[in-house]
């Protein structure tokens, strides 16, 4: 049985979900739609409108894993993050890593050296050809599949994999074309395989945090939020070794686009009930210049490096303004060009206050608040005690393990033990293919609107209309992970 959401202060503070049917999870799809089709009356043609469902393809909401006694794992791409996941996935408890790939063989045998030195079962070796990760997929001892490869190899594999019968979980983005997030979601609903996108900050601390405050009602009836991803990576994109044959740079060679502010742009999304009673409905996008790259490259890279043969178009810092159909705005920002402090910015607000990451105040908790009527006098108060008081059960039952068995201050493993129990239980995906899809598409939708001047460009609606009913996602109830027999 899906899992059913708790009746919570959101219901009953009269907000714009707490409304007739739509508070009660069945929704008001007429109006519902009338909103988002005025909402993007104006607006470019993106291919907003959903194609039809081929035959036998239903959809993929709400629909739970099988129960799995023990899940069996696989992992595409054994880079920098390929190999730095893999271990995390090997220590939640009832999950085994079956078989490794990688372009690169030698990866694969170090990784499975790797997990041979903790203790942990080895896995069969893939690699050598660009090929390698469809003969891996021909196994019948894989239940999910990790896929860590650069971008432009995560639909392909990500594709690949469904066909084959796994559930599937892709790192950043699952997609970068519009059309081959349209074909994730169709495959999916026919091959009836969950895709997930691998989004570890929407299993962050604060960002859990900020998701029960919002549906607790602390923000009032939320506004809008503001989310993104910036990162000075300028030393690492001109690595000659970070980031194998330098393809992460040279994305910034080919298009004007919001490659990566998923990071920022789920949670914010997640806190909205984006597709669980609200949509992402237009896009605009805006960029500056693009200085940071060749700046840094004219003062540290040396003349002789094949980086100066190359032309970077993006700019340094692209910004989404996204409206939702219930009349909410997300600000989305990538910049990764800048010197700068590292920052996912993770903001919210609404009619009775505001939370900010990354600003502010200095505490344990990293950020600030000011909430009405517990807060006065204009100034911003250390968030502190709010992440105790609405701490997720997750981190409070996995804190401990998460930051001894994961990166990125432990939410690397949240989202992998959270993945592993969901299968062994039969549970619906915190995150589906349909959130997987619309928080990408602004990777698309941004080259689409930077190449009209910033003219709005309608979202689609990957879910088909399902998004007007409130169902739960990553405000799930406490739950255990099944005794490993």
């Amino acid at each position: 049985m899906p899992e059913i959401p708790a009746v919570s202060r959101r219901l009953l503070l009269g907000g714009t979900l707490a409304t007739g049917a739509l508070a009660a999870g069945i929704g008001s799809a007429g109006s519902a739609s009338a909103a988002a089709s005025s909402a993007a009356s104006d607006v470019a043609d993106a291919s907003a409108a959903a194609p039809g469902r081929g035959p036998g393809q239903k959809s993929m909401i709400n629909v739970p894993f099988e129960v799995h006694r023990t899940v069996r794992v696989a992992v595409i791409g054994l880079g920098n993050r390929g190999s730095g996941m893999t271990p995390g996935w090997s220590a939640v408890p009832g999950c085994v890593v079956t078989a490794v790939c990688d372009i690169r063989a030698d990866r694969a045998r170090r990784t499975a050296d790797q997990l041979v030195s903790k203790g942990r079962p080895r896995p069969a070796e893939y690699g050598g050809s660009a090929d390698s990760y469809a003969d891996m997929l021909k196994r019948d001892d894989i239940d999910l599949v990790y896929i860590a490869t650069p971008w432009e190899f995560h639909y392909e594999q990500g594709k690949a994999a469904l066909l084959a019968g796994k559930h599937v979980v892709v790192e950043l983005p699952v997609a970068t074309e519009l059309r081959e997030l349209w074909d994730l979601v169709d495959t999916s609903e026919r091959t009836r395989r969950n895709l997930m996108l691998s989004e570890n900050c929407s299993y962050g601390r604060n960002e859990l945090a900020m998701l029960k405050m919002a549906h607790e009602g602390l923000f009032g009836d939320v506004t809008n939020g503001h989310g993104g991803y910036l990162h000075d990576l300028r030393a690492l994109l001109f690595s000659d070794t970070y980031y194998t044959d330098s393809w992460r740079r040279l994305w910034h060679t080919r298009s004007t686009a919001s490659f990566y502010a998923m990071h920022g742009l789920a949670p914010v999304a997640a806190a909205m009930d984006i597709n669980r009673g609200d949509r992402m409905a237009v896009l605009r996008a805006t960029a500056t210049e693009p200085k940071g790259l060749a700046d840094y490259r004219e003062r540290f890279v040396p003349k002789s490096h094949p980086s100066w043969r190359e032309t970077y178009v993006n700019g340094d810092l692209v910004t989404c303004l996204i409206d939702t159909a219930r009349g909410r705005v997300i600000r989305a920002e990538h910049d990764v060009s800048s010197p700068r402090p590292y920052s996912r910015i993770n903001s919210l607000a609404g009619s009775r206050g505001i939370f900010e990451d990354y600003a502010g105040v200095s505490s344990a908790g990293g950020g600030r608040i000011y909430v009405e009527p517990d807060h006065g006098g204009h100034s911003w108060r250390a968030f502190d005690a709010y992440r105790k008081e609405f701490d997720h059960w997750l981190w409070k039952k996995i804190g401990d393990d998460a930051a001894n068995n994961g990166g990125h201050g432990g939410m690397d493993y949240v989202l992998q033990w959270r993945t592993v129990q969901l299968m062994r239980a039969g549970l619906v995906p915190d995150i589906d293919v349909y959130d997987s899809a619309a928080w990408c598409a602004p990777v698309p939708l941004s080259v689409m609107s930077l190449a009209n001047k910033g003219r709005p460009v309608a979202i689609p609606d990957f879910t088909r209309g399902g998004w007007v009913n409130l169902r739960s996602g990553l405000d799930s109830r406490t739950t255990e992970m099944p005794p490993v027999s």
